[in-house]
């Protein structure tokens, strides 16, 4: 295999950060000595993994640290489930994951439901900051929803 040297001067950007009145950071970042010690870092102890954990197939083991207070369960678990058996460069990795989080939400909403707990809709979906910060949008939200709802109860009724 061939090796060629390059002058690297005649790349834009090059070193730009070598030189403290060129380097864009510079006087913000304070300069510790630390920044070529950064790969050298102790690796957190392993949680103790008390719930099932989905990982990636593309990484040797377990993230150190990770959050264990929702577990997959439900129809949005086997979804999760499913998605994490594929690589993460494809969709039939991600899409399932958004598809198992907007199932989660309704999930949460029947269990409420199911504990007696009647859910605050208005408060959960933001519709207090929508209407300060973005009335018009909430609007059109509004106004696409009730013509959808209307167009599907039209058609349902007239299949009757």
């Amino acid at each position: 295999m061939k090796t060629e040297t390059q002058d690297y001067k005649s790349i834009p950007g090059w070193g730009m950060d070598i030189d403290e009145d060129n380097e864009p950071t510079y006087p913000m970042k304070n300069y510790t000595g630390d920044d070529h010690k950064r790969s050298n870092y102790e690796r957190s102890l392993q949680q103790i993994i008390d719930v099932e954990l989905l990982k990636s197939n593309e990484r040797p083991q377990y993230s150190a640290v990770f959050g264990n207070t929702v577990p997959p369960s439900g129809l949005s678990g086997i979804i999760r489930r499913y998605a994490f058996k594929h690589s993460e460069d494809r969709y039939r990795h991600w899409i399932p994951l958004i598809l198992a989080d907007r199932i989660n939400t309704w999930e949460g909403i029947v269990e409420d439901l199911a504990k007696g707990i009647i859910p605050n809709l208005f408060a959960e979906r933001g519709i207090k900051s929508e209407l300060k910060y973005n009335p018009k949008g909430l609007a059109k939200k509004i106004l696409v929803t009730a013509a959808l709802s209307t167009i599907i109860i039209t058609v349902l009724r007239k299949k009757k």
